[in-house]
Protein backbone atom coordinates (compact mmCIF):
# COMPACT_ATOMS: atom_id res chain seq x y z
CA UNK A 1 0.00 0.00 0.00
CA UNK A 2 1.41 3.07 -0.74
CA UNK A 3 -0.19 6.79 -0.32
CA UNK A 4 -0.49 9.58 -2.34
CA UNK A 5 -1.29 13.53 -2.14
CA UNK A 6 -1.81 16.25 -4.28
CA UNK A 7 -2.72 19.32 -4.52
CA UNK A 8 -5.05 21.44 -6.88
CA UNK A 9 -6.93 24.76 -7.23
CA UNK A 10 -10.80 25.83 -7.32
CA UNK A 11 -12.28 28.86 -8.89
CA UNK A 12 -13.56 31.49 -6.58
CA UNK A 13 -17.10 30.43 -5.21
CA UNK A 14 -17.14 27.33 -7.08
CA UNK A 15 -16.85 25.19 -3.49
CA UNK A 16 -20.76 24.43 -3.27
CA UNK A 17 -21.39 23.20 -7.14
CA UNK A 18 -17.88 21.00 -6.90
CA UNK A 19 -19.03 19.26 -3.37
CA UNK A 20 -22.43 19.10 -5.05
CA UNK A 21 -20.57 17.25 -8.54
CA UNK A 22 -18.65 14.98 -6.36
CA UNK A 23 -21.58 13.92 -4.07
CA UNK A 24 -22.90 12.84 -7.34
CA UNK A 25 -20.18 11.29 -8.95
CA UNK A 26 -20.90 9.07 -11.50
CA UNK A 27 -20.83 5.56 -10.23
CA UNK A 28 -18.86 3.96 -13.54
CA UNK A 29 -16.23 6.59 -12.36
CA UNK A 30 -16.17 5.72 -9.18
CA UNK A 31 -15.78 1.76 -9.63
CA UNK A 32 -12.97 3.00 -12.12
CA UNK A 33 -11.20 4.55 -9.27
CA UNK A 34 -11.74 1.67 -6.80
CA UNK A 35 -10.58 -1.51 -9.42
CA UNK A 36 -7.45 0.76 -10.23
CA UNK A 37 -6.68 0.06 -6.70
CA UNK A 38 -7.65 3.02 -4.76
CA UNK A 39 -9.19 3.73 -1.80
CA UNK A 40 -9.66 5.85 1.63
CA UNK A 41 -9.57 9.11 -0.88
CA UNK A 42 -10.21 12.35 0.36
CA UNK A 43 -10.50 15.76 -1.00
CA UNK A 44 -10.14 18.50 0.99
CA UNK A 45 -10.58 22.51 0.66
CA UNK A 46 -9.11 25.59 2.29
CA UNK A 47 -11.64 27.79 1.77
CA UNK A 48 -9.08 30.55 2.65
CA UNK A 49 -7.12 29.22 -0.85
CA UNK A 50 -9.12 27.67 -2.19
CA UNK A 51 -6.61 25.20 -2.47
CA UNK A 52 -7.96 21.20 -2.91
CA UNK A 53 -5.31 18.87 -1.11
CA UNK A 54 -6.29 14.81 -2.30
CA UNK A 55 -5.33 11.64 -0.47
CA UNK A 56 -5.45 8.34 -1.12
CA UNK A 57 -4.60 5.00 -0.34
CA UNK A 58 -3.14 2.90 -3.02
CA UNK A 59 -3.15 -1.23 -3.37
CA UNK A 60 -0.26 -1.73 -6.75
CA UNK A 61 1.44 0.47 -8.46
CA UNK A 62 -0.95 3.07 -9.79
CA UNK A 63 -3.56 5.72 -9.00
CA UNK A 64 -6.38 7.77 -10.10
CA UNK A 65 -3.36 9.86 -11.58
CA UNK A 66 -2.84 7.46 -13.70
CA UNK A 67 -5.98 7.43 -15.50
CA UNK A 68 -5.71 10.05 -18.08
CA UNK A 69 -6.16 8.12 -20.99
CA UNK A 70 -9.50 6.87 -20.38
CA UNK A 71 -12.24 8.34 -21.74
CA UNK A 72 -14.76 8.75 -19.18
CA UNK A 73 -11.81 10.29 -16.89
CA UNK A 74 -11.58 12.82 -19.90
CA UNK A 75 -15.62 13.13 -19.54
CA UNK A 76 -15.07 14.13 -16.03
CA UNK A 77 -12.24 16.23 -16.64
CA UNK A 78 -14.45 18.85 -18.79
CA UNK A 79 -17.33 18.64 -16.66
CA UNK A 80 -15.33 19.24 -13.94
CA UNK A 81 -13.53 22.47 -15.61
CA UNK A 82 -15.32 25.23 -15.20
CA UNK A 83 -14.71 24.72 -11.13
CA UNK A 84 -10.97 24.07 -11.09
CA UNK A 85 -8.03 24.88 -12.64
CA UNK A 86 -6.65 23.09 -15.66
CA UNK A 87 -4.07 22.11 -18.13
CA UNK A 88 -4.96 22.10 -21.76
CA UNK A 89 -5.99 19.09 -22.43
CA UNK A 90 -9.24 20.36 -19.36
CA UNK A 91 -6.92 17.88 -16.76
CA UNK A 92 -7.21 19.68 -13.43
CA UNK A 93 -3.46 21.21 -12.73
CA UNK A 94 -2.21 18.47 -9.86
CA UNK A 95 0.95 19.01 -8.10
CA UNK A 96 2.34 16.06 -6.59
CA UNK A 97 3.02 16.49 -2.67
CA UNK A 98 5.64 14.70 -0.59
CA UNK A 99 5.03 13.49 2.60
CA UNK A 100 7.05 14.82 5.28
CA UNK A 101 6.00 13.55 8.44
CA UNK A 102 3.48 10.39 9.47
CA UNK A 103 2.64 8.97 13.02
CA UNK A 104 0.82 5.28 13.23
Amino acid sequence: MKRVAFKMKLKAGKAAEYKKRHDEIWPELAELIRSSGVYDYSIFLDEETNILFACQKVSGEGGSQDLGSLEIVQRWWAYMADLMETNPDKSPVSIPLGEVFRLE
